[in-house]
């Protein structure tokens, strides 16, 4: 059997807890000793654990897990869980605890469910990375660490997501077809009021814009360049009412048009009316 050295060492946030929206406590590394175990026991804060070498069991109340280098896992608070270090490989881990009460919406954005708390990262992976840094941070006592640390684990969760998207739900055509439409429809609702054109986007989900185009409107009945100017238009019919100071050719700014012909005519296109007699009827009646 290989011999192994025992290390231990952690590093706790120098900023205390004050029931902040996500917190990271601590942060540590360690070389187990052959068959070290911990519990059966519960924590009041999630505890995530990244193998970097060796092999160990993880058991929740009701799965067991084999687990080896690259392999992550993620205990989640009032979990009754118990971890041993295998007898001739044991295992050497990193691991930090957080908590907050935005914690579990991040956990549950990442894929980390209670019935799916681990995945299988791939080789040269950065999360041992970025472990190692939240903890460096810790040990510099600097307060702006606590900001580190939060960064550090928003990309571990991130990582987490990334390997954890392609099955943690039905996945398949259909299902991948629903994601990317989602994101289109995002994309258009976060950045109708800069003029960006559907080729952007198309660019920037790394899809041919033929190839959304035809999804998007399978999906919705529209076209994308369709859905975006009627969501333009929308918006411009928003400040029309609550923005009688602007000018039409600043509302046409202001939702991503520059051309303000082009504005008006696609406006009486979708409204029956130019932006003028529109805002004039709204002001003679305001319940329109």
């Amino acid at each position: 059997m290989q011999a192994h050295s025992y290390s231990y060492s952690v590093a706790s946030n120098p900023v205390l807890y004050e029931n902040s929206p996500l917190h990271v406590l601590f942060a540590g590394e360690s070389q187990t000793k052959s068959g070290h175990a911990v519990g059966p026991k519960l924590y009041d804060y999630y505890l995530l654990h990244f193998v970097e070498s060796g092999k160990g069991i993880f058991r929740t109340e009701k799965h067991t897990y084999q687990l080896e280098k690259n392999d992550f896992f993620l205990i989640h608070p009032g979990q009754l869980v118990s971890y041993t270090s295998d007898e001739e490989e044991p295992w050497r881990y990193r691991w930090s605890a957080f908590t907050g009460y935005l914690t579990e919406q991040v956990v549950q954005e990442a894929g980390l469910r209670v019935h799916q708390p681990v995945f299988h990262a791939s080789d040269h992976n950065p999360i041992p990375g970025y472990l190692e840094q939240m903890q460096l941070a810790f040990y510099s006592r600097k307060s702006s660490s606590h900001l580190s640390a939060l960064g550090y684990l928003y990309l571990i969760m991130g990582e987490a997501g990334n390997h954890l998207s392609d099955w943690s739900d039905p996945s398949g055509a259909d299902s991948q077809i629903r994601r990317t439409v989602k994101q289109m429809v995002q994309y258009m609702s976060t950045q109708y009021a800069h003029p960006v054109s559907i080729e952007q986007m198309s660019e920037g989900l790394g899809y041919n814009r033929a190839y959304l185009s035809r999804i998007f409107k399978k999906e919705t009945g529209v076209s994308p360049v369709t859905y975006l100017l009627k969501l333009r238009i929308d918006k411009s019919r928003q400040l029309l009412r609550e923005r009688p100071e602007l000018s039409v050719e600043q509302v046409a700014a202001s939702v991503g048009l520059t051309d303000a012909l082009y504005f008006s005519r696609q406006f009486k296109r979708f409204c029956g009316q130019s932006p003028t007699e529109y805002r004039n009827k709204v002001k003679q009646f305001p319940q329109s």
